[in-house]
């Protein structure tokens, strides 16, 4: 697998304080499998789909309460030097949560929030570059920024992590304040406003999608696991998608990429 550039989203993992309760419900709505848990990294566990790396689950660390435990999943952003993207997070605004630290010899990591608060992970990778199946069902696709600051968004990780800036616009929706973060030209990371439908205590964070073969099944199958629905189902020119909140709280989308409908929106 080829090392990632930096700003590629290349890893994503979750707190949860019932972590068997987590494995049973995604394993169940995603077709994960999970591996041995990593007693010296903090019961660290892995999942799987097809055997492949696809995320991961974690129990919160001693001491950690409240705030600190609430579940909720992390995107990872690709660095070939954590450090020095640490001091371009802090140089421009951001806050880090966690100095950069080493993870055995897996790689390298550091977490740390956006100046409008959307938190987010970075990670330099050693023997574990990040994800092993993208964009098939089971597996990461695509992941969006949800934040009440988007000019604050909109400079802080293009100057962090070098990304270009488009707007996307759809003719029956011009209200709608949506960004594409790219790479050399290709769409990496979404940004999208949160408006007024979100409740105010809801904090801007980043929403994870994960490919689904049927989006209407995957949550009927998550509604019956205990999860709720947040958004959706709804059909787009990318794929019929949806929000969910799991048991615990923590919130991501799935994505049916073979179920589409209307045009794609303009890009300028």
């Amino acid at each position: 697998m080829a090392v990632q550039p930096d700003g590629k989203p290349c890893w994503a993992d979750a707190m949860f304080t019932d972590v068997e309760g987590a494995k049973a419900f995604y394993g169940d709505v995603l077709g994960w499998t999970f591996g041995e848990a990593a007693s010296e990294f903090g019961s660290y566990t892995q999942a799987y789909r097809d055997g492949k790396a696809v995320a991961a689950v974690v129990p919160p660390m001693p001491g950690q309460d409240g705030e600190e435990s609430r579940s909720a999943w992390c995107l990872y952003l690709a660095s070939s030097d954590v450090a020095a993207t640490a001091r371009k997070i802090r140089d421009n605004g951001g806050t880090l949560l966690m100095e950069p630290m080493q993870v055995g010899d897996f790689g390298s990591m550091c977490l740390a929030q956006d100046p409008g608060g959307v938190v987010f992970g970075v990670w330099q990778g050693g023997t574990h570059e990040g994800f092993e199946k993208m964009g098939e069902t089971g597996s990461y696709v695509w992941s969006e920024i949800f934040t009440r600051t988007p000019q604050e968004s909109d400079t802080f990780f293009p100057a962090v992590f070098g990304y270009g800036v488009k707007t996307m616009a759809a003719p029956d929706v011009p209200e709608m304040d949506y960004k594409l973060y790219t790479l050399d030209d290709n769409p990496e990371l979404g940004r999208m406003l949160m408006t007024g439908d979100f409740p105010p205590d809801v904090p801007s964070y980043i929403q994870v999608y994960f490919a689904v073969d049927d989006c209407d099944a995957a949550v009927a199958k998550a509604q019956t696991r205990g999860g709720q629905l947040v958004f959706g189902p709804m059909g787009s020119p990318f794929g019929r998608f949806a929000a969910i909140v799991d048991p615990q709280g923590a919130v991501f989308a799935v994505i049916d990429q073979g179920t589409t409908e209307g045009e794609m929106p303009d890009l300028r």
